[in-house]
């Protein structure tokens, strides 16, 4: 399966910059992992039966939630593209339901940038589109988000 953007490029058209759905998706899986760690190690440090079982029991259920988190925020990442070519921005959400939305660059009005301390030191936020005459758009949680920002306030010459 290819990448939607590259489906649907109108001729002369060139993509400028992709970003995608930040890491920190995977960050509920990670703390999940990390409590199935502890649990397993807790496990090897009991002398009771009872408790060994009781942390086996528990990282059991741990691991389980980290493997379905893991899974989630793997296909949320897999599944969603945000792009800017020369002529528009695109974003594209899910796999069987699919969510689009494009606005062409002339008509893009303002894009704002809103990000948290966490996001700012991790680099991931959220951007809000104003179009002219085509509403409001907010992308959440994107990777790079002041580098995509510049993509689609940045003009090349000639345009």
């Amino acid at each position: 399966m290819g990448r939607y953007i590259d489906d649907i490029l109108q001729p002369d058209e060139k993509v400028l910059y992709s970003t995608n759905a930040h890491w920190m998706f995977y960050l509920p899986a990670i703390g999940a992992w990390t409590v199935t760690i502890v649990f397993l190690v807790l496990s090897r440090m009991v002398t009771a039966d009872a408790l060994m079982l009781l942390c086996l029991a528990l990282a059991a259920v741990a691991g389980l939630a980290a493997l379905y988190w893991t899974a989630t925020a793997w296909f949320h990442r897999w599944t969603t593209e945000t792009d800017v070519t020369n002529m528009r921005v695109v974003h594209k959400t899910g796999f069987i339901k699919r969510r689009t939305f494009e606005m062409s660059l002339d008509k893009v009005e303002s894009v704002d940038v809103n990000q948290s301390i966490l996001g700012r030191i991790m680099n991931y936020g959220d951007v809000t589109i104003q179009g002219v005459g085509e509403g409001t758009q907010t992308i959440s949680t994107i990777s790079r988000p002041l580098a995509f920002r510049t993509a689609i306030t940045t003009r090349p010459a000639g345009t």
